[in-house]
């Protein structure tokens, strides 16, 4: 019985690379993977191997394709960062939310153009037609609409997912984190934008992944050279999304999409090309005010913001690592004013001398229109902001703690309680639960009778700083013995005097 299931699936299988090669409909391809896994959920209850590895009972110990584990010196590098990220977007006077890891469908469809297939539908759980979060500012425009929030600063550091095609060397993942910061509300042109390319700036130079550049554009430039070129506004949208891969194909290779898949004029194609492969700051700005490009309405606008966001860079000390570049096109459906996207121009290689490329590592933009396409009166809040691609600085950070093969200590632990004689269990317990009560970071063996050595090398490899020694001897005395792990000099001190000893230590070394 297995052996026919199989035999349907590898057939099956088959139709369905085929449709894809032959690049046919959505629907179609649906409806016959919906059969393939049919076919494969019927070989798992007929206790043959299924897709998922289960073999005989047995299940293939794996994660699941795009999504990884992360080892404790991982973790604690990520912990870390979070944590810088987190400091800087509080430094510029920004509060958290948090949003379900779901949304309705209908709230996600329509926000992401051609990158909405990449969307997680789920099953139909009684009523609700839902699909995991793309993104997080969808959920934060929805979250606007839904509450009111007419002015806001937020951050948001979740899990987003996307089906996309997993990379864990480059940091594409189909789980991954995002970390958002955004500003709604209405203020004066360029303000709130500024400060988001600043904070890119700061994240990116916190971190220590190498030189980087933050690209900046804006959707009404990119519609002035699409109306002077003569693109159709029908067609704005669509051949946004083709310039939006110039930073990872050939020009040569866009124009051919425009023209041979889009449909667009051979000779627009080309005028458009003139224009997007360049790139510059204020000197740019001002040569293209002076070309035709700036008597377009549209156009003239886009590059007047683009001269104060320039100039505000400038005063924000962030200028030296901004370029305003006419390629970024960035093709999600909301933006609607500036854009910008950050970029590694280092060169960063992995333990074994290889080119590790991540793409871009920050992006975002203004999105005046979002909000109102949730809220029942179609009210407008406008709101900018950036995310930052947490996931590709980290895979360029493991790299750099591999080339280095430094030790990355995983616990904060500031003492250990150690015991150089037997049946002092007790005695252990009681010195560690008074420096959990006073706030020092504790802990001691799970042992009864743990030898010496052992308990101070569990202290050295942890990279735990202080012991403190008891024996008969120093209990009789009322007294302990105070251990320095790196210097192993060692000090007695009065049983009463220990928490105020240590803290005075801790804060000599913080």
């Amino acid at each position: 019985m297995s052996e026919e299931i199989q035999r349907k699936i590898k057939e099956q299988g088959d139709v369905v690379r085929k449709l894809k090669a032959e690049k046919a409909s959505k629907e179609q391809i649906d409806e016959e993977v919906k059969k393939l896994k049919a076919l494969k959920l019927e070989l798992g209850e007929d206790g043959g191997s299924s897709a998922g590895g289960n073999q005989g009972g047995k299940v293939t110990l794996k994660t699941a394709k795009g999504t990884r584990d992360y080892n404790p010196g991982q973790m604690a590098i990520r912990e870390k960062v979070f944590t810088k990220i987190i400091n800087i977007f509080k430094l510029h006077g920004a509060e958290t939310i948090e949003t379900p890891v779901f949304e309705l469908k209908e709230v996600l469809t329509g926000k992401y153009g051609e990158d909405s297939k990449l969307i997680y539908d789920l099953a139909d759980q009684g009523g609700e037609i839902l699909a995991l979060r793309y993104d997080l500012t969808v959920p934060f425009a929805r979250y606007c609409a839904m509450n009111k929030v007419n002015n806001i600063k937020r951050y948001h550091i979740a899990k987003v997912y996307r089906r996309d095609n997993p990379s864990i060397a480059r940091g594409r993942l189909r789980e991954f984190y995002q970390c958002d910061f955004d500003i709604a509300g209405s203020w004066d042109p360029m303000l709130p934008d500024a400060e988001c390319v600043k904070i890119v700036d700061e994240i990116l130079s916190s971190v220590q992944v190498g030189k980087f550049v933050i690209k900046v554009n804006h959707r009404m430039i990119l519609d002035g050279i699409f109306e002077v070129c003569g693109v159709k506004s029908s067609m704005f949208r669509t051949i946004c999304s083709a310039v939006d891969k110039l930073d990872k194909s050939p020009w040569e290779e866009v124009r051919k999409e425009m023209v041979e898949e889009k449909g667009l004029d051979a000779d627009a194609a080309d005028r458009i090309g003139g224009y997007v492969r360049m790139s510059g700051g204020l000197e740019l700005v001002e040569k293209l005010l002076d070309s035709d490009l700036g008597k377009n309405k549209t156009a003239k606008q886009g590059l007047e913001d683009m001269k104060l966001l320039l100039r505000y860079c400038d005063i924000y000390n962030c200028g030296g690592n901004v370029s305003f570049d006419l390629s970024l096109a960035r093709g999600l459906d909301y933006y609607t004013g500036v854009i910008y996207e950050a970029v590694l121009v280092g060169e960063a290689r992995d333990a074994a001398g290889d080119l590790i490329t991540v793409g871009s590592v920050a992006g975002g933009g203004r999105y005046d229109g979002l909000v109102g396409m949730f809220d029942p009166k179609n009210r407008s809040v406008p709101c900018v902001g950036v995310s930052i691609g947490i996931e590709r600085l980290f895979s360029i950070m493991e790299a750099n703690l591999t080339k280095n093969s430094g030790k990355i200590r995983t616990v904060e632990t500031q003492v250990c309680v150690i015991t150089a004689q037997k049946n002092l269990i007790e005695e252990r317990m009681k010195i560690v639960s008074e420096l959990w009560q006073a706030g020092i970071r504790s802990e001691h063996s799970y042992k009864r009778n743990p030898k010496m050595l052992t308990q101070l090398q569990f202290c050295e490899e942890s990279g735990i700083p202080y012991a403190v020694v008891i024996g008969e001897s120093e209990l009789a005395a009322g007294i302990v013995k105070l251990r320095d792990i790196s210097s192993r000099e060692e000090v007695e001190v009065k049983r009463e005097e220990l928490i105020a000893a240590l803290k005075q230590r801790l804060t000599s070394t913080e």
